[in-house]
């Protein structure tokens, strides 16, 4: 990127622009699992509405379920019907700037046909009440790990660790939030059709088509102290495209205490016939199923251990971010990405309140992108948007979560990734739906038999 046309995306730039831009820092609250019962809400968002009443008060109601019964597929556009606010493009983008991050204005300066129509706001994270009676346990039970929350945490589960972020150490609630995302609430189990897309000149390619089968042990129903596993997850990946990948899988745990526990892999991979323990792929390792568009920490916006940085918990701030994004995944893959950004006509943007999270190398940990800027949605606390920076201070990586409305969990989730590189003009979509086969087919919330994720189970139900 020509840092002197970007003048305003150095890292030193975004910082001042940022603390410019009116960032709150609301007086930390005492650790009081109360308050999850009257100010905030049971996942930790501030209940009340902003004060022009442009975000609204958190009412913990749930959406409709289509008619007929599930389990069900890609659910419909539950907010077909609002009315467009406004549409932002580089042309206007000064008038709001205290609302657009630096990778947001980015794409519109870089591509003037890329835009962000913006509709009313509203908050439709919620749970189920077992997951919000282990949010307000969870802020006492929890414990950083040694070292710090950056290095994990013991005594959680059942619902996000830190509904209650520790603002009086900035560098213990900024990776508070961030293992927040890590242990987002999007139910017990999943079984489900995903596609990864990039986009390198010009050019749509299907880059990994896989299924996911999978169960989240932290978030087992009636998970305890003496049955939680240490896994936050434990996915089996089926590829079914393309067709020269058709029949690789992988099987991944993810602990939620990674220092002490790593991550584990292993892989089988066609015309082997055996299964193997896989090499180390998290941090900034290249995703070959991603044509190398991005790197294994990049997976949802951030994946895994939390180590190689310090997180720093700058404030709250009002942004528009995609939100309820039901829309976008109706539509196909082709229809959808564009050549240079995924198309404006069906993503959705809403006002919300967002943690900032400023994260920088550790003293003697390295990574292609030293620093990164990350967005954490309040309710949710998935990491909404984040811009990374290289080693120059030049902003290098531009990620954005497009949100799914899933009544049946009941959940607002992650439904899809997409990350831009704005040095090289590629970028991808990562775990993402669209409204074609596979994809489309129903989203099963069943539990999933024990021995179906174990690695030896690969091998043993391969198709030749």
């Amino acid at each position: 990127m020509n840092r002197r046309k970007f003048g305003l995306l150095s890292a030193a730039g975004v910082a001042a622009m940022s603390v410019a831009a009116g960032f709150s820092k609301p007086a930390r609250a005492a650790a009081d699992a109360d308050l999850l019962k009257s100010t905030l809400t049971p996942l930790g968002g501030e209940r009340a509405g902003n004060a022009d009443g442009s975000i609204p008060a958190w009412t913990g109601e749930n959406l409709p379920l289509p008619a007929g019964g599930g389990p069900y597929g890609l659910m419909p556009d539950f907010f077909a019907s609002d009315t467009k606010i406004v549409s932002i493009n580089a042309a206007n983008m000064a008038q709001y700037q205290d609302k657009l991050t630096a990778g947001v204005m980015a794409l519109m300066t870089k591509y003037p046909d890329f835009r962000i129509d913006v509709y009313p706001t509203h908050r439709t994270a919620i749970a189920t009440q077992d997951v919000y009676d282990n949010a307000a346990a969870n802020v006492t039970r929890v414990q950083p790990a040694a070292g710090g929350s950056r290095m994990g945490f013991t005594g959680g589960f059942g619902a996000i660790p830190f509904p209650i972020l520790n603002q009086d150490d900035p560098f213990e609630g900024g990776a508070q939030a961030i293992w927040n995302h890590n242990c987002r609430w999007s139910g017990p189990y999943v079984q489900r059709n995903y596609g990864d897309y990039t986009v390198i000149g010009g050019e749509l390619v299907l880059s990994s088509g896989f299924r996911i089968t999978g169960s989240r042990p932290y978030y087992f129903p009636g998970v305890s102290s003496d049955s939680y596993n240490g896994w936050l997850t434990q996915y089996r990946y089926d590829v079914w495209g393309p067709a020269e990948d058709k029949g690789q899988s992988f099987v991944q745990y993810e602990p939620s205490n990674p220092v002490a526990t790593p991550v584990e892999i292993w892989e089988y991979l066609n015309g082997q016939g055996r299964v193997r323990k896989a090499p180390e792929l998290q941090y900034d390792t290249p995703q070959a199923q991603n044509d190398d568009v991005i790197n294994y920490d990049e997976s949802y916006l951030w994946q895994g251990a939390l180590d190689q940085y310090d997180w720093k918990l700058v404030g709250k701030k009002e942004i528009y971010i995609p939100y309820n994004n039901n829309k976008t995944f109706q539509a196909k893959s082709a229809q959808g990405l564009l050549p240079n950004f995924a198309i404006p006509d069906l993503v959705r943007w809403e006002l919300h309140r967002v943690w900032v999270v400023e994260a920088t190398l550790h003293p003697g940990s390295r990574n292609v992108l030293p620093h990164r800027l990350f967005y954490v949605d309040e309710d949710t606390f998935i990491i909404a948007l984040f811009d990374a920076y290289d080693a120059k201070g030049n902003l290098a990586h531009i990620g954005q979560t497009f949100f799914e409305n899933r009544p049946d969990i009941p959940a607002t989730i992650y439904g899809a990734g997409v990350i831009y590189n704005v040095q090289t003009g590629q970028y991808c979509v990562n775990v993402g739906l669209w409204n074609e086969a596979p994809m489309d087919q129903p989203y099963l919330l069943t539990p999933v038999p024990p021995e179906e994720l174990q690695p030896t189970a690969m091998a043993a139900s391969e198709q030749f």
